[in-house]
């Protein structure tokens, strides 16, 4: 990273961030823009930003981003359920930078085949072990763990050939322990845990840390919706028994994107405030 600074230290860098077209993911792709990357923001559609009133398109968005970061972005957007479509966006950026230094699977979600606007921010009604219809369990595990996996076989083998490059999944605490409503969600985020042990062992040897980083309840405009907010927890000083805010996820990702975490890897990083202390 030769123009890196102490302040940029992702220049040169190029990042995808997948699902940042609104809520933690936009966060993310703001935090490695400030931070000198070069960003593609994804969605799955052009005005996937309207979806719960946080932007007008893709493009506008990344505009904004670019303007308030004095940095580089490029809007993109596809469903990444579907591997021609992970491809077709994977292709555009590298014909616009070159190449993908930096990998973040953000997108994801417990939405059901009705996508966001059934029910609760898409949650699906019956989300349970054994009551879920089995269009809801596709959705819910395509969107995080099959997604996942395509992103990363898109983009891994150009890191491979370089020995060089980040890939980062986004968890959730909810795969960390059972729990019977939102099964499926936590089923498919402990996949997605799984899935970065295993990439992470069989990229070792090409030099390419590969980490997960998993939230616990944190603040944004689809969380309010679906939950049942405890205002008390809505706080953001004074006690770590609260929900999280996106920049402070949002900052460990950055981290770990930075050479400063070289050396970490395979690893699940819980971000809940020490709400969970068991070993995972």
């Amino acid at each position: 990273m030769p123009n890196s600074t102490p302040n940029r230290p992702l220049a040169d860098q190029v990042a995808w961030v997948t699902g940042s077209s609104r809520g933690l993911g936009r966060v993310m792709a703001q935090e490695l823009c400030q931070l000198g990357a070069r960003v593609a923001l994804h969605g799955t559609r052009f005005d996937s930003p309207m979806t719960f009133g946080e932007g007008g398109t893709m493009t506008q968005i990344a505009e904004e981003m670019a303007a308030a970061c004095n940095g580089e972005t490029m809007a993109t957007w596809g469903d990444v359920t579907q591997e021609a479509e992970m491809s077709r966006v994977a292709g555009e950026i590298r014909k616009h930078w070159g190449q993908i230094d930096i990998l973040v699977c953000c997108a994801g979600g417990d939405i059901g085949a009705g996508g966001t606007a059934v029910g609760r921010g898409g949650r699906p009604a019956a989300d349970d072990c054994l009551n879920i219809s089995l269009a809801d369990l596709q959705s819910v595990m395509d969107r995080n763990l099959l997604g996942t996996m395509l992103c990363c076989r898109e983009v891994a083998p150009e890191m491979m050939e370089r020995k060089s490059g980040r890939i980062i999944t986004i968890g959730s605490i909810a795969g960390c322990y059972g729990r019977p409503y939102g099964a499926i969600y936590a089923v498919a985020k402990a996949g997605v845990h799984s899935w970065t042990r295993c990439l992470a062992e069989q990229l070792r040897p090409f030099n390419i840390p590969v980490n997960c980083v998993a939230p616990g309840g944190t603040v944004t405009e689809r969380f309010l919706r679906i939950h049942e907010v405890d205002e008390s927890r809505l706080v953001e000083e004074g006690t770590l028994d609260r929900y999280g805010r996106p920049s402070e996820i949002a900052s460990v990702v950055g981290f770990l994107c930075t050479e400063a975490s070289r050396f970490i890897s395979g690893q699940v990083i819980r971000v809940d405030g020490g709400g969970q202390t068991f070993p995972c």
